[in-house]
């Protein structure tokens, strides 16, 4: 049985949560979201779980070796189930990328394609700041592009719609600086290695998801 292994990568507005959520269902895939993991973590109040929650009460960012064992421990857990994997959200930096690729290879698990979404910052500022979120199914929508149809009430669940509050234009310019300063270096660690695919992430959803697996049924 083959067991399909992907990463999803891309600046954030770029639609990574919508193309991951359409991958893992097309597929059967496990979705393996750092901030998930990092929560069930915690919530167990597993070894690491509490590692992490020491540092986060400080205000503090969870050290590298957390993460990274956290994410191979869920890793492994989806290869022991005999399905395949997407994950999101991590690695983040160029030492998380290293650090992932030692891992896999040391459990003998390929990592058979990284998806960069590529979009430019110009439209990215665009979408964030027009950014409308449901807190309870996290289903998105723009006040520009894609409204709902009850003013600020979600389309699926009817929760009232919320404005992130990192979406402002002046925490988006910041979030996009980080993200090229420490994210990027992953994509040309990815492309080197010759995995990484790029997607053009300013066309539609359904045209996106159509590039994607177009991509992905090569692997098969």
């Amino acid at each position: 049985m083959f067991i399909m292994n992907v990463l999803v990568i891309g600046p954030p507005g770029a639609g990574k949560g919508t193309q991951a959520a359409e991958i893992t269902c097309r597929y059967g895939l496990c979705h393996l979201s750092t901030g998930d993991i990092l929560r069930e973590e915690i919530h167990n109040a597993t070894d690491l779980g509490l590692k992490a929650q020491i540092y986060m009460r400080k205000g503090g960012l969870v050290p590298d070796e957390i993460i990274d064992e956290m994410v191979m421990s869920a890793v492994l857990r989806t290869q022991v189930n005999e399905a395949g994997m997407l994950l999101d959200g991590y690695p983040r930096t160029l030492s998380q990328a290293i650090n992932l690729d030692a891992m896999l290879k040391k459990h003998g698990i390929t990592l058979h394609k990284v998806l960069f979404i590529r979009v430019s910052h110009e439209l990215l500022a665009d979408r964030l700041t027009h950014r409308l979120t449901c807190p309870d199914c996290k289903r998105i929508f723009s006040s520009k592009t894609c409204p709902p149809k009850v003013d600020n009430v979600c389309d699926s669940c009817g929760t009232h719609l919320e404005v992130r509050r990192d979406d402002t234009i002046e925490i988006v310019k910041e979030r996009l600086t980080i993200y090229g300063r420490e994210t990027e270096p992953v994509i040309e660690y990815y492309r080197k290695l010759g995995i990484l695919e790029d997607v053009d992430g300013a066309k539609s959803i359904d045209d996106i998801s159509l590039s994607i697996s177009n991509v992905l049924n090569m692997l098969k």
